[in-house]
């Protein structure tokens, strides 16, 4: 077997195609076309070059994965349960919808339901649970270019090399963050924008220049606001809506 040969799963997720698992899926129905043949052995290893599609009834499929926006508020944890606290996707209920939408939430809105892009338990604001594992690696993924935004409230005193470093020049777990966009909205608030997302960043971030957060929140992903949407409500990502 030729060296370069990679796994098909893993090839149609790095082009964006769709998830390794949603690829796994595919594949074990017969639903993924490489070179003009159907191929439905999991872990067939095939050329980086080569041509893939999926079959009508796949993307079909895909259209019909959900994305959901919820506005966190403190005191929630995003995804993994903790001792003593809920999940927030405990929050998306029919009664806690906002607004219209042609959907109605149903139970199999919630298989594969995934956090896109956590927040801190102490923080509130724009989370995403997708089931479209395309967007999801948009968000998260390791070739991420969506931009993230924060409103943050802190106290102590900001030096003008102190706001420099935080747009770029520190270090987190031994490695150099990426530039940041930083400004002042008002004598006691900053404005983040990130292309990452390490844990507990900008907390972290802040410490490092003599700040202390005393509120966190996040109003944007990509092209995707918070909007109007209330805390502790959610809504659907409608058509015509995305992140870049």
């Amino acid at each position: 077997m030729p060296d370069d040969l990679i796994r098909l799963s893993k090839l149609m997720a790095q082009r964006g195609i769709c998830s390794r698992r949603e690829a796994d899926a595919f594949i074990e129905k017969g639903l993924v076309i490489v070179d003009g043949h159907p191929v439905n052995q999991l872990g067939t290893r095939v050329s980086p070059n080569a041509d893939i599609e999926l079959a009508p009834q796949a993307k079909s499929q895909q259209t019909k994965l959900v994305t959901i926006l919820l506005n966190k508020p403190i005191g929630y944890v995003s995804a993994q349960p903790e001792p003593g606290y809920t999940p927030a996707i405990k929050l998306i209920t029919p009664e806690n919808m906002f607004g219209k939408s042609n959907l109605r939430l149903k139970p199999e809105h919630f298989k594969g339901l995934a956090v896109a892009g956590r927040l801190d338990i102490d923080s509130q604001g724009l989370l995403l649970f997708t089931q479209d594992g395309r967007l999801a690696k948009k968000i998260i993924g390791e070739d991420r270019t969506i931009e993230k935004e924060y409103l943050v409230r802190v106290s102590g005193n900001l030096t003008k090399e102190g706001l420099a470093l935080l747009r770029h020049g520190l270090e987190l777990d031994g490695k150099p963050l990426l530039p940041a966009r930083v400004e002042w909205l008002n004598r006691d608030q900053l404005r983040f924008i990130l292309m990452e997302g390490k844990k507990r960043q900008i907390r972290r971030m802040c410490e490092l220049v003599g700040l202390r957060i005393i509120g966190l929140k996040r109003v944007r992903i990509g092209r995707i606001m918070l909007g109007n949407l209330p805390e502790g409500k959610w809504r659907f990502l409608e058509d015509g809506e995305s992140v870049d």
